[in-house]
């Protein structure tokens, strides 16, 4: 008999004690299986069934987009829409509109027949959340899906009825408690913890179509930007960042003017000045040359003054003398 794989590592059945007290042991029974590898030929992972219709199509890629678009979040995810998640290597898969699965990345050989569905034996843990958008009421959204998606642990169930077929409000979300979908308790625009992300309409553009959309969104309401929405802010961020640069270099422009005008004036001042002193110095020594004239004359002055008085004085001896002599002076 052909040894099995199992044998030939020397893996066997075993029981480890794990814990005791004084009345009972616990052991841990380890047990191997060995099965064959699935045939993945079998398995449907794509097929020819077109979208039904252009709005559910959009709304899709408005739930996909914004989601690799931001940086919301730092564990790795997947976020897929139209992909098959076989839940059972017998069942036939379920396909939902759009789903989210954290803590796992497309496989680096995904071309591969084995990577190219979400298999969940592979994958070994269910999507965190699944969203089904409601064409119409053959669907089996809110009965058979419902079933389905409990069983294998999604989370959140969110079922998008834009038409409202089966609910009377578009978004319905539902959370896994004790294995059975509940409607979701949620806070405000459905923030839920674990996906750290929150729902809500909207209605505006997306892809130059405006409709009523369901966007992801903060604690706060604030929507998770498209990559369109992020390339057109981060335009405008820079246009602004090169208007404002262009406004600080015409402030700069205006205001080496004006220092040019003020260095103008001031040179002009300065030359004003020294015209000013240099006619001041001219002013002083013509001042000066006068003023030594004036000295000048006046010592003349005085000279000519004392020699009037010397003068005087010999004549007035003279015409002493003469009556001394006994001459009248008109003699």
């Amino acid at each position: 008999m052909e040894e099995s794989l199992t044998e030939a590592l020397g893996l066997e059945e075993t029981y480890t004690l794990v814990y005791e007290n004084e009345e009972t042991e616990i052991y841990a029974h380890t047990l191997y299986y060995e099965v064959p590898k699935f045939d993945y030929d079998k398995f449907v992972t794509e097929d020819e069934t077109p979208v039904d219709n252009l709005f559910s199509e959009t709304q899709q890629r408005v739930y996909i987009d914004p989601l690799y678009a931001s940086q919301w979040t730092d564990r790795d995810f997947m976020a897929c829409s139209n992909v098959a998640i076989y839940y059972k290597p017998k069942a036939s898969p379920v396909v939902p509109d759009m789903f989210l699965s954290f803590d796992v990345t497309k496989p680096k050989e995904w071309h591969d027949k084995k990577n190219k569905c979400y298999f969940l034996w592979r994958m070994k843990k269910a999507p965190e959340l699944v969203i089904e958008i409601v064409s119409n009421k053959e669907g089996n959204e809110n009965t058979t899906k419902f079933d389905i998606y409990a069983s294998i642990g999604v989370l959140y169930y969110i079922i998008h009825d834009p038409y409202k077929e089966l609910y009377q409000q578009e978004l319905n979300v539902f959370q896994l408690v004790n294995g059975k979908y509940e409607p979701y308790q949620a806070e405000e625009h459905c923030y839920m913890p674990e996906i750290t992300l929150g729902l809500r309409l909207w209605e505006g553009i997306f892809e130059n179509a405006s409709a009523p959309y369901i966007r992801w969104c903060d604690k706060a309401g604030t929507v998770l930007r498209t990559g369109a929405e992020g390339i057109a802010e981060e335009e405008k961020r820079a246009k602004e960042a090169e208007e404002r640069a262009e406004q600080a270099r015409l402030l700069a422009e205006q205001e080496s003017q004006r220092a040019e005008q003020e260095a103008q004036r001031a040179e002009q001042e300065s030359q004003r000045a020294e015209q000013e002193s240099q006619r001041a110095k001219e002013a002083d020594a013509k001042a000066k040359r006068e003023a030594k004239k004036a000295e000048k004359a006046e010592a003349k002055a005085k000279a000519e003054a004392q020699r009037a008085l010397e003068a005087e004085a010999k004549v007035q001896e003279l015409l002493k003398r003469l009556k001394e002599m006994g001459l009248e002076p008109a003699q």
